[in-house]
């Protein structure tokens, strides 16, 4: 099984988008293990979106989709939802 996911940094308003066949042990590497690459500077993140996938390839396959122009206004619909989400909550 592979997840595809997509991190969201709300302090700098960065998307990550990837993949991982251990989501549990790649966040938290994005989030505290890691001490070099781009996610490390714009800790913490969070998790906005993810979806299995039974083959890696088909997994890739959507992580490019959603690294597309379609896919990251897909993904900014996500945030501006959760954000009004969690505005009405508040």
């Amino acid at each position: 099984m592979f997840t595809v996911y997509v991190l969201y940094s709300i302090h700098f308003d960065k998307i990550y988008i990837g993949y991982s066949s251990d989501l549990a042990d790649r966040f938290k590497s994005h989030n505290e293990l890691a001490t070099k690459g781009w996610t490390i500077k714009f800790r913490p993140w969070s998790i906005l979106h993810t979806e299995d996938f039974v083959s890696k390839s088909e997994a890739m396959k959507r992580e490019l989709q959603l690294k597309s122009a379609a896919g990251r206004r897909f993904i900014r619909e996500l945030v501006t939802k959760n954000q009004l989400r969690d505005n009405s909550s508040a």
